[in-house]
């Protein structure tokens, strides 16, 4: 990974009034921005502090810097990572589960909860479903290689999941095996922070971006089939739309 940096320009200069470690986890950031260090496992930090003539605490402090910010990730007994950025396209309507297959990785889920209740007024009138109708709730943590990115909270109709066991990594491929797979949606997005709750459950920090993204879907014929809420990590993901011709 280091042999596309200029190492020499990675060093950090005394005497300038900078900290040292503040300098190293600028021009860090800066190569990671440039596509100089991928997504692969950083060095150590003994090879870095070799590598640019930095000792280890200065090392440790700009990646701890870094970390912070979300463009390195620490896992346990494997080393530190350059956190790749995932872009998620909004033209096709597709569950988590297939989007990281779609990009070669593991999807996993944590579940919260399962259950069957009651709609509330929102979500019978947004769901088109009557009053006193019951609806199969899903709330999960989801994982791509085992790294929580999401928290999502799906209601269904009940109708539409009957038994709600057999939800397992993929509700899109539930709900086909019942009939109901989703032929169409919307869906909104919107920036926030992470709660305490929400930090705690996608490793991150209390008050980190989030992007909130609610989402209907339709079947074929239009009935609502799905809606769910997911709170997103903001330093994971971006949401791209392409765009063509022109409006006077």
């Amino acid at each position: 990974m280091l042999d596309k940096l200029d190492v020499a320009r990675m060093a950090p200069s005394r005497g300038v009034g900078v900290p040292l470690y503040v300098q190293l986890a600028a021009r860090l950031r800066a190569a990671i921005a440039d596509g100089d260090l991928d997504s692969g496992a950083l060095p150590s930090e003994r090879l870095l502090s070799e590598r640019v003539g930095a000792s280890r605490v200065t090392v440790r402090k700009a990646i701890e810097q870094l970390v912070s910010e979300g463009l390195l990730t620490r896992r346990q007994g494997s080393g530190t990572y350059v956190s790749a950025r995932i872009e998620q396209r909004g033209q096709a309507l597709t569950g988590f589960t297939a989007d990281v297959h779609r990009r070669g990785h593991r999807a996993g889920s944590m579940w919260i909860s399962r259950s069957v209740s009651a709609a509330t007024e929102e979500e019978a009138r947004l769901l088109e479903i009557d009053g006193d109708a019951t609806v199969a709730r899903l709330a999960r943590v989801r994982l791509e290689d085992g790294e929580p990115l999401a928290i999502e909270h799906a209601v269904v109709p009940q109708h539409f999941l009957p038994d709600i066991n057999e939800v397992q990594d993929s509700l899109y491929a539930a709900l086909a095996a019942a009939g109901a797979r989703p032929a169409s949606g919307r869906q909104r997005l919107n920036a926030s922070a992470a709660t305490s709750i929400e930090a705690g459950l996608l490793s991150i920090h209390e008050g980190d971006a989030i992007l909130r993204i609610e989402r209907l879907s339709r079947l074929g014929d239009g009935t609502p089939v799905e809606l769910t809420r997911s709170a997103y990590r903001g330093d994971r993901f971006t949401f791209v739309t392409d765009l063509s011709g022109t409006a006077e």
